[in-house]
């Protein structure tokens, strides 16, 4: 009987509902891009397109940078992306055209106050809801991906900054057509240099709502995403009121608000990677008896650094294949443990965690006998205790060197 291949469970596959979704993304973000170009000239359009996507690499790697004791399936992260630059944006986009014009034609305000209003009170509702909306697909449809604040994190940034690249076309086009080159350049050097994690914060508080709301069952959860989904539009909301109302001032206070908050969430992602670390101390010592992890193991996972060495071990000793193996190794395994976790909190059935413990076992297993141990490191790893330099240990080698299976 033909078994699936195990590493299934680390769920990177695309489905018909993820390719549906990136083509309805992409044709959003054309149908903006062709706005852009109404409302400049094409050589316009283009360098405000280069200036939106040159930082954008830089920007995704500092996210992503969070993202390495567990890292997220790259199908989800690049839908996040598309629907804040696609999808999201094209709404938010028309909708708070049509506020606009309500505010200017009902209220009877000047263009420049009508902005400010729209920006200060509609806009924020309107943007952090359609970024939201993803995050809130995920909780419905990819909980068990959702383990921590840390995931809420990623996914609010990615959205965001997908969202923020689309968005600084438009910015940098108006710049030119308002006030030339050096406009130009004062825009981006606000928006794509000193700000360029604005929207990824903003979006971040109804992250870290969700992530917590995942982890949760009952009526508390939709106090928890209600509750986010506020933060998220506040602090929106008293950037973009700062900068119209505040003047240089504004500014200053705006960016420090700003500078908190990121400060916050990188501690509250470095506390999660703690829990991580403890979760993994817990729940993989019972398997010592498969011989697939054993102390030196568990030392090895329970820090980022050591698991690079671990990774540059293994490709000194197994080139391409090795890292590869090694780094499926340390996925699985920490995907094991957060199995334990979901399962504690009856976020997953029976079936499913048996169904997932299995395969990420079989993975493990597959990963240790994909390249060799030297001696000196199996018998630290007999031990229990860190080997020189440490590479992974493994208890009870083969007469061969080589990982057990």
């Amino acid at each position: 009987m033909k078994t699936r291949d195990p590493r299934w469970v680390f769920k990177d596959r695309p489905s018909f509902a993820l390719i549906a979704g990136l083509v309805l993304a992409g044709i959003c973000a054309l149908v903006s891009f062709s706005f852009d170009v109404l409302n400049g000239a094409p050589v316009q359009f283009f360098i405000a397109l280069t200036l939106a996507l040159a930082p954008v690499p830089l920007l995704l790697a500092a996210v992503l940078a969070l993202d390495r004791m567990e890292p997220e399936p790259r199908s989800n992260l690049v839908f996040a992306f598309a629907w804040g630059a696609g999808i999201a944006v094209l709404v938010a986009g028309i909708v708070n055209s049509l506020n606009l014009q309500y505010i200017t034609d009902t209220v009877g305000l000047s263009a420049a106050t009508a902005r400010n209003i729209a920006a200060t009170f509609g806009a924020p509702v309107v943007e952090e809801t359609m970024k939201g909306l993803v995050l809130l697909g995920l909780l419905r449809f990819r909980r068990a991906e959702l383990d921590g604040p840390t995931d809420g994190i990623i996914y609010a940034s990615m959205v965001g900054l997908g969202f923020a690249m689309t968005e600084n076309v438009s910015y940098y086009i108006a710049a030119q057509d308002q006030f030339g080159v050096q406009g130009l350049a004062v825009t981006v050097v606000l928006r794509g240099i000193l700000s360029p994690f604005a929207h990824p914060l903003f979006t971040s508080m109804m992250g870290v709502a969700v992530a917590y709301a995942a982890r949760r069952s009952g009526s508390d959860r939709a106090l928890i995403i209600l509750a986010g989904w506020i933060a998220a539009m506040l602090l929106h909301g008293m950037w973009n009121g700062l900068a119209s109302y505040g003047g240089f001032a504004g500014l200053v206070i705006a960016y420090l608000v700003l500078l908190m908050v990121l400060f916050v969430l990188i501690g509250v992602v470095l506390r999660d990677r703690r829990r991580i670390v403890a979760l993994l101390q817990r729940y993989l010592p019972p398997y010592e008896p498969t011989r697939l992890v054993d102390a030196a193991d568990i030392f090895m996972l329970s820090a980022l650094s050591r698991r690079r060495q671990a990774r540059q071990w293994a490709k000194a000793h197994g080139g391409k294949e090795g890292v590869r193996a090694m780094s499926d190794y340390q996925l699985a395994a920490t995907e094991l443990g957060l199995l334990h976790e979901r399962a504690a909190r009856h976020i997953v059935d029976d079936q499913t965690f048996h169904e997932e413990q299995r395969a990420l076992l079989e993975c493990m297993s597959a990963a240790r006998a994909r390249f060799p141990v030297p001696r000196q490191h199996a018998r630290a790893a007999a031990h229990g205790t860190p080997p020189p330099g440490y590479a992974p240990g493994a208890p009870s080698p083969t007469t061969e060197g080589h990982w057990p299976v």
